[in-house]
């Protein structure tokens, strides 16, 4: 399996150089399930793109601290990609904003979440399970870390899972997309770091709750069995 993965992170600062990297997090949470995958890494943000996807058998769209509202130069050419690979029936898997774009470049609508920032463990309830989601339990908890959301899915979409507070968190279009808004590939120690980084950026509460909750267990393995099956076709 050969992955185009489009890195997304705009984030320069000491904080993301002290981790490993977009593409290194994926192939961590991914390697137990798919140790033979191969991955090329794309910095979108830098205006790296596949010059074709002849060669690959998946797209991979990060995580970002960006907005796909953002106007930079190099959003609407990630957002053509994506399309491109939808059109070839490349199978596309997108993470947070790789879910956020994923689905505006086929039509749908992301704008802030109307309560703000999610950040730690959310658990999801899953509703409509697509087929790659095997033995999907009632509920799964994930870490999260975004404040704007998929309000309108696109045309076509089934979803897949949310909550009430963001109801359209896991989206699929028939067996070639597959995404999340949250953050499997994010560790329980990235985490931490990361509510550290986050003080006075993101309310009190929100950190104290996403703190709280870091000693609770995370269904990123499920996620990553998930994903391999979606690659592999079921």
């Amino acid at each position: 399996m050969h992955i185009a993965f489009l890195d997304a992170n705009t984030d320069r600062s000491a904080f993301a150089a002290r981790h490993a990297s977009e593409v290194d997090k994926f192939r961590a949470l991914l390697a137990p399930v798919a140790p033979d995958w191969r991955y090329s890494d794309f910095k979108v943000t830098e205006g790296a793109l596949p010059a074709s996807l002849k060669g690959f058998d998946g797209v991979i769209v990060s995580g970002s601290p960006a907005s796909v509202n953002d106007a930079e130069d190099w959003v609407p050419g990630l957002l053509a990609t994506i399309r491109k690979a939808v059109d070839a029936g490349v199978p596309v898997f997108g993470a947070c904003f790789g879910h956020q774009a994923v689905a505006k470049a086929l039509g749908g609508v992301v704008a802030h979440n109307p309560d703000g920032w999610v950040l730690g463990r959310v658990e999801t309830v899953i509703h409509t399970p697509a087929p790659w989601m095997r033995d999907a339990p009632a509920t799964m908890a994930l870490n999260a870390a975004h404040n704007e959301q998929v309000v309108t899915p696109p045309p076509g979409a089934t979803v897949l899972g949310g909550t009430a507070q963001v109801p359209n968190a896991q989206l699929a279009m028939g067996n070639t997309v597959f995404t999340t808004q949250y953050h499997p590939e994010i560790t329980r120690d990235f985490m931490a770091d990361l509510i550290t980084h986050l003080h006075g950026d993101v309310p009190a509460p929100v950190l104290a709750s996403a703190q709280a909750a870091l000693p609770l267990s995370l269904d990123d393995e499920r996620m990553a069995h998930w994903i391999a099956a979606f690659f592999n076709g079921n």
